[in-house]
């Protein structure tokens, strides 16, 4: 039974821990910030990539920046799933269904890889 509740004192060691160091976090920075912002206007105006903002907010994007997000992370998923494979894939036991299966699986990406290239989507101009 010791062990059993002894789970739960690590456990509620790790979250007074977590607690504490979030207060002493924030606390710190509550200390340590400037009282005034060295310019209080450009304090409150957008800011990016070290411009200063120009014009409307508005910006048309085009799609296809849209397909290549999806296409990496599609492509991140598949690599997710196969580096298991490859790394039990000398082990005894290691049958043909699972072959099978990542074959399936891995000629399905191809697939797409393949409608991507067809529909020129992976050319960049």
């Amino acid at each position: 039974m010791t062990g059993y509740l002894g789970s739960y004192a690590t456990l509620g060691l790790l979250l007074l821990a977590a607690v504490l160091f979030f207060v002493t976090a924030f606390s710190a920075n509550r200390v340590l910030r400037p009282r005034r912002p060295a310019d209080p206007v450009g304090k409150r105006t957008g800011y990016e990539c070290g411009l200063d903002p120009v014009g409307g907010d508005w910006a048309q994007m085009q799609i296809r920046y849209y397909v290549y997000a999806y296409l990496y992370v599609l492509f991140a998923v598949e690599a997710v799933f196969l580096f298991p494979w490859a790394m039990v894939f000398d082990r005894p036991g290691f049958g043909a269904v699972t072959v099978t299966e990542m074959g399936v699986f891995v000629a399905v990406v191809a697939l797409g890889i393949l409608y991507a290239w067809r529909k020129r989507i992976l050319h960049w101009t």
